[in-house]
């Protein structure tokens, strides 16, 4: 302190000397004014000087040794900002000797001064704060925590106590004491801060609970929010839907209502398949050796139904521990046996992960008929492959069903109601479009009337080809 009052005192008189060489006599209003006008240019060119020096020696470091934390704060100009606060130190240091007959200028002027300093502080540590937090999330540890409305929290924190101890310097009150009289206009804060106060209570939420993380697909029930989680900050979490639009909810409807997170789907080994057709209850029928017979020409069943029938020849019943999955499905039902067809279907399946849950099973009967339903895991979670691995599946048992005499339940159309029509007038089943392969018998049936053809057999349905092991 000494250090100044010396360089103070002696750039004084080095002013003072300066102007009355130039005017001839002394003025001590104009000496005050020369010197302070001096001090700002000191203050300035200090600055400017240290700066470069800083500048340099950070490149230099940088270029022989530098992280991505010191590359980091360099590109946000951290160092450059610190250097902004010289400017108020030296002119707090050496102003106060030009206005000994004025303070109340001098103390208007110091509270500015201690202000700027607080407020560079402040930023420079709010800059420093962000530049750590976009390093750091870059690791596998922090890149999918929603971490970005935490960091808002404590940069929001340190300014609104930054402006707490600049309005306590203006006012020459302590900071506690301003801090004690806002609690009469706390009603008039929460509800002008509201959603940033329920999103300060979300965030912390969603953050220590691990419930939202960028990336993740949601779905709001009831809502327009079905997509991928691109965003979450203090206010608002940002949403890209399927269809590429943009949804913004506040986080606190993520806290206060029902989300659907599917990245336990993501994170586990499949995506889950669980479709099912209606099967028309008049189709379900004993299996005869004849069936059985035919359906052995299908690979996958021929050892299946040797199997069946030597423990029917045996007495011996297989429970569901020692089968395999197997058990799902008999050889007593022609729907039975279409169970065990698609169970080792899907469990052939290069694309099905069989060590997840794979069943086929009826559901409850309704007015349209059984339900039968596939259960079971694609390995492959794109939605694209998915739905492509779903749809192949699907088709393949639409179009597998009636080789084993079954039938799915579906509605008459148009078209059905011609055709009937269409037979019932005598026309020739050749000659219609649209009736299911596997309607008529494979013998020719005798026509009663005389005026009506004879019914041309069905061709015999070509062999199954088998399915590729895994």
């Amino acid at each position: 302190m000494n250090k100044a009052y010396e360089v103070a005192d002696r750039l004084m008189e080095w002013v003072s000397s300066l102007l009355h060489r130039i005017t001839g006599e002394s003025s001590p209003v104009w000496d005050r004014i020369v010197y302070g006008i001096l001090v700002f240019v000191i203050a300035i060119v200090v600055a400017r000087i240290l700066r470069m020096i800083v500048i340099y020696v950070i490149h230099r470091i940088i270029k022989y040794k530098g992280g991505d934390l010191l590359k980091g704060l360099v590109e946000a100009k951290v160092f450059t900002h610190i250097t902004h606060v010289i400017p108020p130190l030296v002119i707090l240091s050496l102003l106060p000797f030009a206005f000994h007959g004025t303070p109340e200028l001098l103390r208007i002027i110091e509270k500015v001064c201690w202000i700027y300093l607080l407020g560079v502080l402040v930023f420079s540590i709010n800059t420093q704060i962000s530049v750590f937090w976009r390093i750091y999330s870059r690791r596998t540890a922090f890149r999918d925590r929603p971490m970005k409305g935490m960091i808002q929290i404590i940069k929001g924190l340190l300014i609104g106590i930054w402006v707490i101890i600049a309005v306590s310097i203006l006012i020459e009150r302590s900071p506690m004491a301003l801090i004690t009289g806002l609690g009469a206009f706390a009603a008039v804060l929460m509800l002008i801060f509201k959603d940033s106060i329920l999103g300060f209570v979300a965030g912390v939420q969603l953050s220590q609970n691990d419930m939202i993380r960028n990336g993740d697909w949601i779905v709001v029930p009831g809502g327009a929010v079905n997509g991928v989680v691109i965003d979450v900050s203090l206010n608002t979490v940002k949403v890209q839907n399927f269809d590429n639009t943009i949804v913004t909810i506040p986080p606190y409807s993520l806290i206060s209502g029902e989300v659907q997170n599917w990245r336990g789907m993501s994170d586990s080994g499949g995506r889950r398949i669980m479709r099912s057709f209606t099967i028309d209850l008049n189709t379900v029928k004993f299996c005869t050796p004849e069936l059985l017979q035919n359906l052995k020409q299908i690979d996958i069943l021929r050892d299946f139904i040797e199997k069946k029938e030597s423990q029917q020849q045996k007495g011996i019943v297989e429970n569901t521990e020692n089968s395999a999955g197997l058990v799902n499905g008999t050889i007593e039902t022609n729907l039975g046996l279409f169970r065990a067809y698609m169970t080792l279907y899907l469990q052939q399946h290069k694309f099905i992960n069989d060590q997840l849950t794979l069943m086929v099973r009826t559901l409850d009967p309704n007015d349209n008929g059984l339900p039968l339903q596939l259960y079971c895991f694609s390995a492959n979670k794109n939605w694209v492959s998915y739905e492509s691995i779903q749809a192949e599946i699907f088709e393949h048992y639409a179009a597998i069903m009636p080789r084993f005499g079954l039938y799915p339940f579906q509605n008459p159309s148009g078209r059905d109601y011609i055709n009937s029509a269409l037979l019932t007038a005598g026309h020739n089943p050749d000659e219609l479009w649209g009736i299911p392969w596997g309607t008529m018998k494979e013998k020719n049936t005798e026509v009663p009337s005389s005026a009506k053809p004879e019914v041309s057999a069905t061709p015999p349905p070509k062999p199954i080809p088998p399915i590729p092991p895994k």
